[in-house]
């Protein structure tokens, strides 16, 4: 006998024995359970945090198989779609090629193939945890049959009226030109600049004054607004500006968002550019107004001079121009949170585009009352006292019933605060690593951000 017990050679070799076995399928007749696993993403390796839920998962799985139940624990990897682009891009960048010279067949292969060596890495540390999950079932989110099933789904949601299409602000990156969730946004505070900018009213007979951490949005701007209590401005409420660069007649309006305590006490409103003014925008039924294109240049909305200038570059010649206009009253330096992606550490820019929305409201309105009445309750009540099948049990179930782990009782809804966009830029094979991989998520309208709303982007 070996003096040093080395749990790897036994408990490989006794997980191959069972897998051989088929001891991980649904063996009976009886009443089903199952537990779909959240699917780990293709392209890193599992974590501690897949571990500790793996194992909860795992626990709950052999309990309900030892009470006799066809149980179920299906097994899966998520595609993962931009973090694996990531990937395969910096691989090919090695290799002193890109996306765009390979082609999108080539492309499409080299994903694969990345996700058969990724996905094997984390089957192999599956096994080597214990999962008992079973491996005949297993499955990739972008498998055939799955990819119909979800087309299915979403056209059927469509004709629903569940699924819609609308145009609204998102968190956009400008590198890898998609929209990412708040999840993907790190916000870190820099040091920047606050300009305070002149724009002169249409009749000649003074200016009023904005402060903005972003001068190269006011290209976009549809409106000034000033708070409906702040007598200093309520003569002027009304009346016309003349947008400096663009020449463009933009109102002054009135609106409880503006602080008049801070800054001058008007704010420049940008409704395609800033999410807050996108809110302030819709009230006033103004112009939506984009400026840039995906790839945060400037586009045909702006004077011919200024078009295809990159974002950071645009905003060096609209100081210029404003400065040899006579138009900038002063800069003050000011520290500001910038968001940038935590895939491309790219700024992330509020950006106007066609987004794909699920109304919630009709689908959430069934659980949410399930928990008020207590139906969900007294159903786990009711499984938890009911005898263990028999292996001559009579009781046939045609699909594996899935059950909730543990009754809530509540549904609580939390938000995570926007980052700031005043910004400079927009205002081993079975080891477990301790960091967690980034997840990926829809992105979705997302509440005011908190910040003074006297400075505008």
């Amino acid at each position: 006998m070996d003096k040093v017990y080395s749990p790897g050679d036994i408990e490989q070799r006794l997980y191959a024995r069972w897998e051989a076995s088929g001891l991980f399928a649904p063996r009976s007749d009886s009443t089903g359970y199952c537990i779909v696993i959240p699917p780990p993403n293709v392209t890193g390796t599992l974590h501690m945090g897949h571990a500790f839920q793996d194992t909860i998962m795992d626990a709950l799985t052999r309990y309900h198989r030892m009470r006799g139940e066809a149980t179920l624990w299906q097994p899966g990897t998520d595609h993962a779609g931009i973090a694996t682009q990531m990937v395969v891009e910096r691989q090919l960048e090695g290799e002193g090629t890109t996306r765009a010279a390979l082609g999108r067949e080539r492309f499409i292969e080299r994903v694969w193939k990345w996700k058969g060596e990724s996905g094997g890495t984390i089957a192999r540390q599956m096994r080597r945890l214990g999962a008992s999950v079973d491996w005949s079932r297993d499955r990739f989110t972008m498998d055939e049959g799955l990819s119909h099933a979800v087309t299915e789904v979403f056209v059927r949601l469509h004709e629903e009226g569940l699924i819609y299409r609308g145009k609204r602000l998102v968190n956009w990156d400008p590198v890898l030109q998609t929209a990412v969730s708040d999840l993907e946004v790190l916000s870190t505070e820099e040091d920047g600049s606050l300009w305070h900018l002149r724009y002169p009213l249409e009749d000649g007979s003074g200016h009023v004054i904005v402060a903005t951490t972003r001068p190269e949005t006011l290209l976009g701007d549809t409106a000034v607004a000033v708070n409906p209590k702040d007598e200093r401005y309520a003569a002027l409420v009304g009346k016309s500006l003349r947008l400096p660069i663009v020449g463009r007649l933009i109102p002054i309006i009135a609106d409880d968002y503006v602080d008049p305590e801070f800054g001058s006490g008007c704010v420049k409103i940008t409704p395609a550019h800033d999410f807050n003014d996108y809110e302030v925008g819709a009230r006033h039924g103004l112009a939506q107004i984009n400026v840039f294109t995906p790839d945060a240049r400037l586009n045909d909305t702006v004077p011919e001079p200024l078009r295809g200038l990159d974002r950071f570059a645009a905003r060096e010649r609209v100081l210029a121009e404003l400065e040899a206009a006579g138009l900038i009253e002063r800069i003050d330096k000011h520290k500001l949170m910038v968001p940038r992606g935590d895939r491309s550490g790219a700024v992330i820019e509020p950006y106007l585009t066609d987004q794909w929305y699920v109304k919630i409201a009709p689908l959430a309105e069934p659980a949410i009352e399930a928990v008020r009445n207590g139906s969900i309750r007294n159903s786990l009540t009711a499984t938890a006292s009911a005898p263990s099948p028999t292996a001559g049990s009579s009781r046939v179930s045609a699909e594996p019933c899935v059950r909730s782990i543990r009754p809530s009782p509540s549904i609580v809804s939390t938000t995570r605060p926007r980052p700031s966009m005043n910004s400079p830029g927009t205002s081993s094979a079975t080891g477990i690593s301790s960091s967690p991989s980034p997840c990926c998520s829809p992105s979705t309208p997302r509440p005011k951000p908190s910040v003074p709303r006297g400075v505008r982007s």
